[in-house]
């Protein structure tokens, strides 16, 4: 049966680890918004078909774009905020009361929440990847104005025109390289998600007042973060990013501001 109240979807192939629908809902159940929120399976072929579909769907509001369709979804929606020029890559689109699809990044802002109150001005970063949301980390990075910024990635020219495009000195290195020192180092790949590849890298070069940031939350306490712990190093786990974003979108598609007063409630539901 075809619902009749508004709602708002993620999509991505695969999308059954998403955890966005929880987080929706909760929020929804605790303001008592009469709306639903759900995970769609959409595969990169049926991209453009899901998009032309919701167009004409009143009650939809929404949706999250996880991978693999951030790149993708530019060319389906419009875009206001010129997202395409300088982050490069879309997670959320939402539908005008007449019918327009937007795109627009809540990753660049769900990254950089927990950073907030930190002073990284001037301090050398380390980012993994070079995909959707190592764009927007980087975008974040560009306006807090970091210092040295190495990527490592398995493509380096794909990772030194980034550098390029977001205004960043620094150097791009292959994947398996050493580190340099550091004082953030961000994983912002695939790698260490369930079903992927372990990240496999020796934080020895890191100094101990570093911080390691793992935008994975699938499992929540990855390699990564396990080995960071080991050497007594300042983490942040992948539900601070997730939370941050979805709030971002949240008010985007229901128009009202998620109740921070249960983080906690829903810290641990997510890890439950």
């Amino acid at each position: 049966m075809k619902s009749k109240i508004p709602y708002a979807e993620v999509i991505g192939d695969p999308i059954s680890q998403s955890k966005s629908p929880l987080i929706h809902k909760f929020w929804l159940e605790k303001l008592e918004i009469e709306a639903d929120y759900r995970a769609c399976h959409v595969k990169p072929e049926a991209l453009e078909a899901y998009v032309d579909s919701r167009r004409a769907d009143e009650l939809w509001r929404g949706c999250n774009v996880t991978l693999p369709h951030k790149l993708a979804i530019l060319n389906h929606v419009s875009d206001p905020g010129q997202i395409r020029d300088n982050i490069g890559a879309m997670n959320t689109v939402a539908r005008t009361e007449d019918g327009e699809l937007f795109g627009t990044n809540t990753d660049a802002g769900g990254f950089f929440s927990p950073l907030a109150e930190l002073n990284l001005a001037g301090a050398d970063v380390i980012v993994i990847g070079a995909g959707g949301a190592a764009r927007a980390v980087l975008f974040a990075l560009s306006r807090i104005k970091v210092g040295q910024v190495t990527i490592l990635n398995r493509n380096v020219l794909k990772a030194s025109a980034l550098l390029a495009h977001f205004g960043l000195k620094g150097q791009a290195l292959e994947h398996e390289s050493n580190l340099p020192s550091a004082g953030l180092l961000v994983n912002a790949s695939a790698l260490g998600m369930e079903g992927q590849d372990e990240l496999d890298i020796d934080l020895a070069p890191l100094p101990d007042d570093a911080l390691v940031y793992d935008l994975v939350y699938a499992p929540l306490r990855t390699k990564l973060l396990r080995q960071a712990e080991a050497r007594g190093l300042e983490t942040i786990d992948g539900l601070a990013m997730l939370i941050g974003q979805a709030a971002l979108a949240f008010e985007i598609f229901f128009d009202a501001a998620p109740p921070v007063e249960h983080d906690d409630e829903l810290r641990k539901l997510l890890i439950g």
